[in-house]
């Protein structure tokens, strides 16, 4: 992953904040709403922005249920955010209070 511009405390915020709405929105079984904010997470300071028009791509050459896309996106954005947050010193990530959800979920795919 190598980087012209380092990641910032203010796109891991970003990112962050587009990822928790999207999971209320997947929650309350708004799942547009949710892709669409799944998406803006991962395309936050994107290490590869083609990444994510290919698995659109793939969801739609597939028969998924619009959950099951969204549940996709979920885990892209979500994998995305933990690069992020990875990119960061450890004074940054000080500057992050991230999800305790997230934290969890993180260190479970370590």
């Amino acid at each position: 992953m190598t980087e012209d511009k380092p990641v910032t405390v203010e796109e891991v915020r970003i990112a962050q904040e587009s990822f928790q709405k999207g999971s209320k929105f997947h929650e309350s079984k708004q799942y547009r709403e949710s892709i669409e904010e799944f998406k803006k997470a991962a395309l936050t300071h994107s290490f590869n922005p083609e990444q994510v028009e290919e698995l659109g791509v793939k969801l739609k050459s597939g028969s998924f249920k619009l959950q099951q896309e969204s549940s996709a996106y979920m885990g892209c954005a979500a994998v995305h955010l933990s690069q992020l947050v990875h990119c960061l010193d450890e004074g940054q990530q000080q500057e992050v209070p991230l999800d305790e959800s997230l934290m969890k979920l993180f260190k479970e795919w370590e």
